[in-house]
């Protein structure tokens, strides 16, 4: 019984994991591109963009779910996710992944909204175009300001997974709780939780050991190497200057 137990969890937990890495893997770029929109100097752009992050935030996962798997089915008469196991998978990634996004996109634009403007300005005066101002000054700052909040929706994004299960999508919650309908045993359900709290522990313990591990080839911060950046471009610029001028 065990064995069997176990082989059905893992399968369960093999269709969770799948959900979690694919959500990542699309909510975090699409995440930077809805900041950039909610930051646009496009008022109109800037508003339609705020207001779908505010509904998105403001309302269930478990009702997102529902509306976009049913709603095209039920509005438009087209199921446009198809039917089976598929379709529904792909149906929770969307809904996952761009609720995800939303969320991801506040805490980028709190990391970049974050950034002294003295920052910007020194880019500037070295001569950097926006886009390495943000590429090689502004990105490296806020990646390390945004990591906690960003491990705080990682760990929610784990627990959530056991959603999927609203539009019938086979995961760890369904595998444990489908030993109760079946053989009337609670502890496989119980189980799952070992499954969540391992992964979880995986999840947080990983990028601290890795941040122990490793030897940072340069201690100064962001804006101390670009103060370092811009006083060597003084000195070889205007200590050049005023030597021709003596």
């Amino acid at each position: 019984m065990l064995t069997q137990v176990f082989a059905s969890l893992a399968e369960g937990f093999a269709k969770t994991l799948e959900i979690f890495v694919l959500t990542l893997a699309g909510a975090l770029p699409l995440g930077l591109l809805i900041a950039f929109g909610s930051m646009s100097r496009r008022r109109a752009l800037r508003a339609v963009v705020k207001f779908i992050v505010w509904i998105v935030r403001g309302t269930p996962l478990m009702l997102q779910l529902i509306v976009i798997y049913y709603g095209p089915g039920l509005f438009l008469g087209n199921n446009i996710w198809g039917t089976g196991s598929r379709g529904r998978f792909i149906a929770v990634l969307a809904a996952f992944i761009f609720n995800y996004a939303c969320y991801f996109s506040e805490i980028y634009r709190g990391g970049i909204e974050s950034i002294p403007a003295g920052q910007y300005e020194a880019g500037q005066v070295l001569g950097l175009t926006r886009r390495q101002i943000f590429f090689k000054i502004v990105l490296l700052q806020v990646v390390k300001r945004i990591i906690p909040p960003m491990s705080n929706e990682v760990i929610t994004l784990v627990k959530d997974t056991s959603l999927a299960r609203v539009i019938s999508v086979y995961e760890l919650i369904w595998a444990g709780e489908a030993f109760i309908k079946s053989k009337g045993i609670l502890w496989p359900l119980l189980m799952t939780g070992l499954f969540y709290l391992v992964f979880s522990g995986a999840i947080l313990v990983c990028p601290t050991a890795a941040r122990m591990g490793a030897k940072p080839r340069d201690s100064r911060s962001g804006g101390e190497f670009l103060a370092a950046l811009f006083a060597d471009f003084l000195q070889v610029n205007v200590g050049a200057h005023l030597s021709r001028n003596r």
